[in-house]
């Protein structure tokens, strides 16, 4: 059986002037549903494919890269705007996150869990059964897995 291809996961911003790749298998995908996620991008939510910084290269242009707050650095397109990165090193793990609609294929690296659920918006959810943490998910057991609305029925 021949061995399979490393994954390779590529993408960049509206205009074409930031492209990166990132080698291997994403460590999460998540949907982040924090104020600071919605702030950067304008959104309800935030979906983020999370890999090591090892393991992404910027291919073409210089992403701008501001920080947020203490130790998370957010990174856009100077020239189109487009929301690209979400970094820190959390743990001592140094990680670019990527929104997942930079991605070249988002289809492909569907999110497996939502985080910090406590900040959600109250008029918006989704319809799956993913594992649901009020905050982050380190060291901690899910809530729920089904929509907001189960949650409070139950």
């Amino acid at each position: 059986m021949a061995d399979q291809p490393e994954r390779r996961t590529s993408g960049g911003c509206m205009c074409g002037a930031v492209r990166f790749e990132a080698v291997g298998e994403p460590i999460i995908v998540t949907h982040c549903h924090c104020n600071s996620c919605r702030r950067h991008t304008g959104a309800p939510l935030v979906t983020l494919a999370s890999f090591e910084a090892g393991q992404v290269r910027f291919t073409k242009g210089e992403r701008k890269v501001y920080t947020s707050s203490p130790g998370v650095k957010r990174a856009f397109c100077a020239d189109c705007g487009t929301t690209l990165t979400w970094e820190s090193d959390p743990r001592g793990q140094s990680l670019i996150e990527f929104h997942i609609g930079t991605l070249d294929d988002p289809n492909a690296l569907p999110a497996s869990v939502h985080v910090f659920h406590g900040e959600r918006l109250p008029w918006f959810d989704t319809a799956d059964h993913l594992p649901r943490y009020e905050t982050n998910r380190h060291g901690k057991e899910p809530y729920g897995h089904t929509p907001a609305d189960d949650l409070s029925a139950g």
